[in-house]
């Protein structure tokens, strides 16, 4: 049986095991603490009972107005733990955390376009492509913003596919 509870501090020195995969971004220390001390409620850890980090996924809230919603910054499980459901438990806790703690339009989050599984992934949890956006991984390899609206709106405004790509620097947050 997993537990999952708020990301630690300690944590950090234990996550390699999920950290060391080549599609999951690995960050400065100071990024992480930024996340854990200003969104401490989007960053949960799935934890084994024998104390090892099993995943966590990290996110924030941001925008204005209709474009209010919570953006998933990370989510991985390490690859011993994988096709278990952990990493649907962890989204499905960020979209909750969106919807009832800050009352989130969407939630939306980057995919590389060459992270197939990942896509299939996020289609499945209920996520579709809004719009492609250029060179978004170091320049080199472009990213789709995928979104999933939430409750709040109710005419599924922000999940509308914009019809041509984007530049980072277009990116509203």
């Amino acid at each position: 049986m997993t537990t999952t509870r708020q990301f630690r501090c300690e944590d950090l020195f234990r996550f390699n095991n999920v950290n060391l995969d080549p599609l999951t971004e690995t960050y400065q220390m100071s990024f992480y603490l930024q996340y854990l001390s200003t969104w401490p409620d989007f960053f949960q850890a799935e934890t084994h009972p024998s104390g090892n980090l099993m995943g966590y996924v990290m996110g924030k809230a941001e925008g204005e107005g209709e474009l209010w919603h919570g953006h998933v910054t990370a989510v991985t499980v390490a690859p011993e733990f994988r096709r278990r459901g952990l990493g649907r438990k962890l989204m499905n806790s960020l979209e909750s955390t969106s919807e009832h703690v800050f009352d989130a339009y969407f939630v939306d989050l980057f995919v590389r376009v060459s992270n197939s599984l990942a896509i299939g992934m996020y289609e499945a949890f209920g996520y579709s492509v809004y719009r492609r956006v250029l060179g978004y991984y170091s320049g080199t390899e472009d990213a789709f913003d995928m979104r999933k609206a939430l409750p709040r709106d109710k005419e599924k405004k922000s999940v509308v596919p914009l019809q041509h790509p984007v530049l980072p620097e277009d990116l509203e947050w």
